[in-house]
Order: C-alpha cells, then structure tokens, then sequence
C-alpha cells in the first residue's frame, strides 16, 4: 500500500463521551440537633448524537459539562442523597430522559465514610447541648463505590468498594507451586494473608419494573460476606480465598448475580534473624518485613451459573 492509497482511507469517529468528572458533594442532613452527611465524588460520563460537536464544532446537541456539574449539587439539595445508588440512578435518568441527544449516561461515583464523634464522659455543656451530634471523624476502612449506566430503557448498576485493607495472621499456605531455576521461594505451611481489596458486584434489578433493592443493606451485607469469608476460609492461596468470598455474597444476595475482584498481595516474610543467633518461626510469633512491591496481583470474577460476565476486568485491575 502506498502512502498516497493510505491517506485516501476514510477517517471515522468511534466511542466518545464527555462530561464533568470529580464533582465533590457533600450534603449535609440535619434531623433537629442531628446530623447526617453524604460525601460524594461523582463523575458524570454522557454519550449519544455528538459526532458533529467533533467533526464541524457544532455544539448544537453538546449539553455542557458545566450544567452537569450543577445537576450534581441541586439534584443533592432538591431531591437527597438516600445512597449512592439512589443518587446516581435519579441523575442518570435525568440526563438521558431530558436530553433528546444523550443517549447513554454513566455515573460513577466514591462514597466516603464519617463516624460521629461521642461526646466525654463528663461531657461539658460547652455548646450547651446535651449530647453533641454533628461532630464527626473520617472512617478509614475502604471507599465505597457505585457506577450506575442508563441508556434509557435498562439501567446497570455495580456497587462494590476499595482500598479494604485485611489481614489473616496465620490460618494460610502456600506450597505446591510450580517450581524452576527461577524459583526462589520457599513453601510456607504458616504465613501472613493480607490484602487490599478492590470489588465490584453487579445487581440483577435493571428497571423501575422490579422491586428496587434497599442499597445500603445490600453494601453492608455484601461487605460483611466478603469480610465473614476472609475470616473463615482456611486459605491454600489467595485465588481460593476469592472463590469464597465471592461464592458467599452470591449465595446470600439474591439481588446480586456478579462479583470481581483485585487483590493485591500484601507481602509479609519473616526476616531472617540467624545472624545474632535467633530462630523466627510462625509458630513462636515471628518477626516480618512488609514488602510493598513487587506484589502479588490476584484477580478473579465470581457469578451465577447461567449469567454473562459484565463487569469489565480493567475496572480493577492494572
């Protein structure tokens, strides 16, 4: 082919979307002395008739990523922040019903937690109240995340978290593997287990036609399967251990038919201490150094005999 028959190839527009991203809300609900907070980061992704805002320039059918910006806030003021989800569907519903030239809208969004701060003991009238109820700290367990996707008949919403850090001091092995010239390793038959989870899980209600699932139980049951399978699965590898904690969340929420997840390995060996004379083992409570990389990346999508896999695996993965 020449470079003359090259450029004389047709240019086409492919998959393209815009919108205003990282938009930070925070809502605060005060029920009398009471206070409640949302704490949003949400990302706001529209597609549809956009190809002559890229070929001519034409902005005719461009709603612009300013106005989605102030959706966010007034949809949060005027309507609530129920959940995450809740949250997302309402916008995603509204950028696509009242856009003729938005045919698709994608919300994604990171929940950050807060706790309350009790008041002491002696709890001193400084504010004259009797209990203070809006003072809060921020809880550094995970990140909760939602995406939700509408193209104006079925909705898709995945829930799932990040950066959920565990630890199962003993209870785990590794042994068995493939071993070459390479290998170095030494079989463990008593180590460290932990990682930092990132998970996502997809619901099967996908219109206004079914029951709507109560999103903040499903998190917290969801969170609390993975957790409770973490903590009682005797682990040969990691891979397994994702099997159950997947298998769990599956075999308990029938609103969900999908989960995946990344699991870096958070690496702890045991120093090796002979040169001043001293034995390490497991057994005796040993002495580890936490190696942060190279790590260890495992990943695996757990669903529902009979359901497609469609989480996509760079929503997790490197």
């Amino acid at each position: 082919m020449t470079d003359d028959s090259r450029r004389a190839r047709p240019v086409i527009l492919g998959q393209n979307q815009y919108g205003k991203a990282e938009n930070r809300v925070v809502k605060i609900t005060r029920d009398g002395d009471t206070h409640h907070i949302k704490d949003l980061n949400v990302s706001v992704a529209l597609s549809g008739d956009l190809d002559d805002v890229h070929y001519s320039g034409s902005n005719a059918n461009c709603l612009p990523t300013d106005t989605t910006k102030n959706t966010c806030f007034a949809f949060a003021k005027e309507y609530g922040i129920e959940s995450a989800e809740q949250y997302g569907i309402h916008l995603a519903r509204h950028f696509v019903d009242s856009q003729p030239s938005i045919h698709r809208a994608r919300i994604r969004i990171e929940e950050y937690a807060w706790e309350r701060i009790t008041a002491s003991d002696a709890n001193s009238q400084f504010i004259g109240a009797d209990e203070v109820k809006h003072s809060f700290v921020r809880k550094g367990q995970e990140i909760r995340v939602a995406q939700i996707t509408y193209d104006g008949t079925h909705f898709e919403v995945l829930s799932g978290l990040k950066d959920l850090t565990v630890m199962n001091s003993t209870n785990s092995e590794f042994w068995g593997y493939i071993k070459d010239k390479y290998t170095t390793l030494k079989e463990d038959y008593d180590r460290i287990l932990a990682t930092s989870l990132s998970t996502w899980w997809r619901h099967n209600w996908t219109s206004d036609e079914q029951r709507m699932p109560n999103w903040e139980k499903s998190y917290d049951q969801a969170k609390k399967h993975i957790l409770q399978a973490f903590v009682e699965t005797y682990s040969l590898s990691l891979q397994q251990t994702l099997y159950q904690m997947g298998t769990r969340v599956l075999n308990n929420r029938g609103e969900i038919d999908e989960i995946r997840f990344s699991a870096p390995n958070k690496h702890h060996f045991r120093q090796d201490l002979s040169f001043c004379g001293l034995d390490n083992d497991a057994k005796d409570g040993a002495v580890y150094y936490a190696a942060d990389r190279p790590y260890g990346l495992i990943e695996a999508t757990i669903l529902r005999e009979g359901t497609e896999a469609r989480i996509p695996v760079d929503m997790t993965n490197l």
